[in-house]
């Protein structure tokens, strides 16, 4: 259930604070005055597509926020397994537009992304508009409504896995059948590099090892000759020429120093601790420069190995940085490609007897599916004509037409969904034959089939609230008067919002807002308020006749309040 409704600065609504009570809630407002903007905000705040233009005019950025009291358990473990907790049961959403384009959204002070918001929304509320009505007019999404109706979603979703999987067997199958010369090609091709790869065995981090080598025994020479220089420096050649000797010279006379001024204390240990530190780089240069030899040999095996190397990059991972590594792993790609092609070929028989397998569980799911849905049909299109009966559609017959997919074998007479085509079929008119809905209903007849499929649907439905949005299109009279009966009887296990234009549904609300659109100073604004007692009688009575103020209208406005608004 929506509870509260924050807008700033969404479209035309400055400021918004809106709050929704259980039940049946009308929103009313004269034409242009922004009914559908407060729906409009509604959606985006559940994942809706967000765009710069719903930003009010003047500002950088349009927000959304939305308490929801969700009412089954799934929405809680959805949060559960994000880790999101609410607010004692309640569940506050918040969704921002920026000027730059880029939306944000959160979950309890969670962020996420849109796709989670939109799953998640999907507990919450179910908008229905004009867009979807249009829906009835695709064929392919009627066995979408029945397969809802018939609880078998999940079902059918294991079944387009299966048939699926059957797919790209029957592919894998087709493409050795038909390319098996670019096959053997392939694999010679792969057995070549991986065969050349493996055989140069390759360590990561090799290659820069090798060329820190190299550098140090190309430059022999220069090396030595700097080694040595340095050495020099350190001990020098008599006893007052090298660094440590003189080190030692400063060491022993601030030890004497000290012993005259123990404030020399620190100086004295930090001499000590360079004297000792430089006799070791001493003694490490000393060790070095003994174990430096010039080996051409060596030389020669490194700039071999590094040439191998090169000519292994360039042909298996020229992409400029390679590595070794890079090298590497494309030999275990060239072994894992092997690997299906070799199994695919030398197991053919296995991939055949796989196939068939999976040929007779495609079936025999798809007939079980069948049958459900042949079942849940005919309760389907009894219940359907029930409402569409008490909707001013009295004489009206609804079918839910099946019939089996043409073909011979499985693939031609199964699809991803089963072996079904399902297609609503309605006549409207005693002794007109049944017909395909989307060839002959009006829109007003289209209105109040999708009102029966959201009734019989909504006991499946997860989401609290459902919205109406410009469902009255096409009716008046008894029509809507019926339209407006059935909502508030829909009304008793769901949360209802309904945008209309017509008073005859109106007056059947438990509650009813008013949008209603001004201009202050040189900004227009929409505004959202409730409407009660008198405020509400004269809002009905410009839904009558346009006429707020007259007494007849009131006093037919009233009339129709009392005899239908009550409980």
């Amino acid at each position: 259930m929506l509870e509260e409704l924050d807008i700033k600065n969404f479209a035309l609504i400055d400021s918004a604070h809106i709050e929704f009570s259980k039940g049946f809630t009308v929103l009313s407002g004269e034409t242009g005055a922004g009914k559908s903007i407060l729906i409009g905000s509604l959606a985006f705040l559940l994942g809706g597509k967000a765009g710069v233009e719903q930003i009010r005019t003047g500002c950088h950025e349009a927000e959304v926020c939305g308490t929801f009291l969700p009412e089954g358990k799934e929405a809680f473990v959805w949060l559960e397994e994000r880790c999101i907790e609410s607010d004692d049961g309640n569940v506050i959403i918040r969704r921002v537009m920026r000027d730059t384009g880029k939306s944000s959204a959160w979950i309890c002070g969670t962020p996420v992304t849109r796709a989670d918001l939109l799953a998640f929304s999907a507990f919450l509320v179910d908008i229905h508009g004009q867009h979807e009505q249009q829906s009835l007019m695709k064929v392919a999404d009627h066995r979408r409504y029945l397969d809802i109706y018939a609880n078998i979603v999940d079902e059918v979703d294991n079944f387009k896995s299966l048939y699926t999987k059957l797919v790209e067997k029957r592919n894998l199958l087709a493409s050795l059948n038909e390319g098996e010369s670019d096959r053997l090609a392939r694999i010679d091709m792969l057995n070549f590099a991986a065969g050349e790869i493996e055989a140069a065995s390759l360590k990561a981090g090799e290659d820069s090892d090798l060329e820190a080598e190299e550098s140090r025994l190309s430059s022999y020479e220069k090396l030595f000759e700097e080694i040595e220089e340095a050495n020099g420096v350190l001990e020098g050649t008599d006893e007052s020429g090298g660094v440590l000797s003189l080190l030692k010279r400063l060491k022993s006379s601030l030890a004497r120093a000290k012993d005259m001024d123990s404030s020399l204390d620190s100086l004295d240990s930090r001499i000590q601790s360079a004297f000792y530190e430089i006799d070791d780089i001493a003694g490490e240069l000393r060790r070095y420069s003994s174990e430096l030899v010039f080996d051409p040999d060596r030389l020669a095996e490194v700039q071999e190995r590094l040439d191998l190397i090169y000519k292994l990059k360039k042909k298996y991972a020229p992409s400029s940085g390679a590595t070794v590594a890079d090298v590497i792993a494309y030999g275990e790609k060239c072994r894992h490609e092997l690997e299906g092609l070799s199994g695919a070929a030398t197991d053919r028989t296995a991939l055949e007897n796989e196939i068939a397998g999976l040929e007779r569980a495609v079936y025999t799911a798809a007939k079980a599916i069948s049958e459900k849905r042949r079942a849940a049909s005919d309760r389907m299109s009894k219940e359907v004509e029930s409402i569409l009966a008490r909707l001013g559609m009295k004489d009206t017959r609804f079918r839910v037409g099946l019939s089996v997919k043409d073909g011979d074998d499985v693939e031609q007479k199964c699809g991803p969904y089963g072996m079904d085509n399902v297609e609503f079929l309605i006549s409207a008119n005693p002794g007109s034959p049944l017909l395909p809905l989307a060839r002959i209903a009006s829109g007003g007849e289209l209105s109040r089939v999708m009102l029966a499929l959201k009734t019989i649907l909504s006991a499946a439905d997860t989401a609290g609230t459902l919205v109406f949005d410009e469902i009255d299109t096409g009716i008046g009279g008894e029509v809507a008067v019926a339209v407006g009966s059935h909502m508030k009887m829909l009304a008793a296990k769901k949360q209802v919002l309904c945008i209309t234009h017509l008073a005859s549904i109106a007056v059947y609300a438990h509650n009813q807002m008013k949008i209603q659109k001004g201009v202050e100073g040189n900004t227009t604004a929409t505004n959202v308020f409730p409407v009660t007692g008198q405020d509400r009688v004269r809002e009905i009575a410009r839904m009558l006749s346009g006429d707020s103020v007259s007494a007849q209208s009131l006093e037919h406005a009233a009339s129709m309040l009392q005899k239908f608004g009550g409980e």
